[in-house]
């Protein structure tokens, strides 16, 4: 069965298609244009028919809703007589799907439902597919193999199709949003919007309004309806980023929004179902805001449901060689590079550095490492000063642990990439600078992408 929605005001047209068009199409009247877009959004209805009326009001009414609808990616057929004629034409020019003659020929009506319906049931399985592949590539960005990193992921399929609120915490830059998206694409709202909000970037007096939305004339300046991010979101995900930055008195309308699952929008009393599953993010600590009185402990309450704590990178240092290697491939693909590897002295500065940006940084220093490099590789001297020079304070403050035979060799390691960036990756003055032949330096070197030897092995090191 074809679902219709007959966007019109008169009874009768409906009465009179419902008998014609027969049991293979149902016909749905509606005399509100937010309800048709809800309806199509959610799958409800598959065409969308709109009545032009004669009347010079409603027309310019109806042609107005008809360009929102194209806007929305929702062709609608247009049933108009012939004093309306060019009206109907312009929509199609617009957009519109089709053009029908009132009366209605119903053969030629039935074919053009058809035809839009096929229309609209292959947008929605490209828009499937797309979603699925979208999935799978914000999956793809979470990188890392590490335990930390596995308890992120595990802790991301648990609640993907759980419609309870998410928590993440974590340092600004470890992939918060990421987290978000990853929850979003894995669960069963993926098909829908996801809907990315900075609570800091927006200023406190336009935050509600943001929000929730607003009718016209609701505050000065306003000039038409705007729906707010709530809405926005539908039945998909809003990710609420720094929730920490809201006011307390925002904090009041937000738990009473979580509360209730309803809201309505500011300048109008008409409640608006919350449809939407809400991910909160924050780099704060929400327990020590509570503490202070800076933060509700209701709304924390409410929002602390399920926790994921994403790890700062200096956490999991093992992982910076897949994501290095997948930021060059991402990076020498988009600037046309043809870099494929990383030095292993470069890697080695890479996992020893601090990272006090983590994977944000790290992404930020590989793209400028493409950009500078004048090779096929990534060298240490195309890596920032502040990571070079970082390796030279590490061997200063070194302090040894583990067997003698593992902390000489940790230590011969730190000498030979610090001698490497002194000499600008000249690997022949950094053996000379060290009095050790150019083999054992590249021995060295290899060790540090190596697992650890044997004992044996680390005593004929010492003893070369």
């Amino acid at each position: 069965m074809i679902r219709i929605a007959l966007y019109s005001e008169d009874r009768k047209l409906q009465q009179l298609l419902s008998s014609a068009l027969g049991k293979e199409f149902h016909i749905q009247l509606e005399q509100d244009e937010e309800a048709i877009h809800r309806s199509f959004s959610a799958g409800e209805c598959d065409v969308v028919v709109l009545d032009l009326d004669s009347n010079q009001t409603s027309l310019q009414q109806r042609i107005a809703c008809s360009e929102r609808l194209v806007g929305l990616k929702i062709a609608p057929i247009v049933l108009a007589d012939d004093g309306v004629r060019s009206a109907a034409l312009e929509l199609i020019h617009k957009g519109a799907h089709g053009y029908c003659r009132k009366p209605p020929s119903i053969v030629e009506l039935k074919a053009m439902l058809r035809r839009a319906h096929e229309s609209s049931s292959l947008k929605r399985k490209l828009e499937a597919v797309q979603q699925q592949l979208e999935a799978v590539s914000s999956c793809d960005r979470l990188i890392g193999s590490s335990p930390q990193i596995r308890q992120v992921y595990d802790l991301v399929r648990r609640v993907a199709s759980i419609n309870t609120p998410v928590l993440v915490t974590g340092e600004s830059g470890t992939g918060k949003e990421l987290t978000a998206r990853a929850i979003h694409n894995l669960g069963n709202r993926a098909g829908q919007p996801f809907v990315a909000v900075s609570c800091g970037a927006i200023p406190e007096t336009l935050i509600e309004a943001e929000l929730f939305g607003h009718e016209k004339g609701a505050f000065t300046g306003t000039v038409g309806m705007r729906q707010g991010y709530l809405e926005q979101a539908g039945a998909g995900t809003l990710f609420l980023d720094e929730i920490g930055e809201l006011s307390l008195s925002t904090q009041v309308k937000l738990l009473r929004v979580l509360q209730e699952r309803e809201f309505n929008r500011l300048g109008s009393s008409r409640l608006i179902p919350l449809r939407a599953r809400v991910v909160f993010a924050t780099h704060q600590n929400l327990s020590e805001m509570v503490a202070q009185g800076t933060f509700r402990q209701d709304l924390f309450y409410r929002i602390n449901v399920m926790r994921i704590d994403v790890p700062p990178l200096q956490e999991h240092p093992e992982d910076i060689p897949l994501m290095a290697m997948h930021f060059l491939r991402m990076y020498s693909e988009m600037h046309g590079r043809n870099i494929e590897q990383i030095d292993p002295c470069a890697m080695g500065l890479l996992q020893a550095y601090s990272w006090p940006g983590n994977a944000r940084e790290l992404e930020n220093v590989i793209q400028r490492a493409i950009i500078v490099a004048r090779d096929d590789i990534i060298c240490p001297e195309d890596l920032p000063e502040n990571i070079q020079e970082e390796s030279v304070v590490n061997i200063a403050d070194y302090r040894p642990s583990g067997s003698f035979e593992r902390q000489l060799r940790d230590y011969k390691i730190k000498l030979a990439a610090a001698a490497v960036r002194e000499n600008q990756g000249n690997k022949t003055l950094a053996a000379r600078s060290l009095q050790i032949s150019r083999a054992y330096l590249h021995r060295l070197i290899r060790l540090a992408e190596e697992e650890p030897f044997p004992e044996r092995e680390g005593q004929e090191v010492g003893t070369a």
